[in-house]
């Protein structure tokens, strides 16, 4: 999900999340975002783009993406958007 101008979007962070069986805090998120898709990526979602990892995060966070406590979160598969 990397486009031509390395922007990817956020259902890619949302689908490692899922397949990771990992928990995460704020700060392990970014962390993981930055290793796999780079620390200079862009991230791009439904309603925006042009978004570093720490912006996607708090963005996902406020939109109720994620379940669990803040140093253990999940992404909440109910919060999926039905479309690519």
């Amino acid at each position: 999900m990397i486009n031509e101008s390395n922007e990817v979007h956020g259902h890619a962070v949302l689908e490692m999340m899922a397949s990771s069986g990992q928990t995460y805090s704020r700060d392990s998120l970014i962390a993981a975002i930055n290793e796999k898709f780079g620390p200079e990526t862009e991230f791009v979602i439904c309603t925006g783009g042009g978004m570093s990892a720490e912006t996607l995060v708090d963005t996902l966070i406020e939109r109720g993406k994620f379940m669990g406590p803040d140093d253990a979160f999940v992404f909440n598969p109910a919060t999926k958007c039905d479309h690519d």
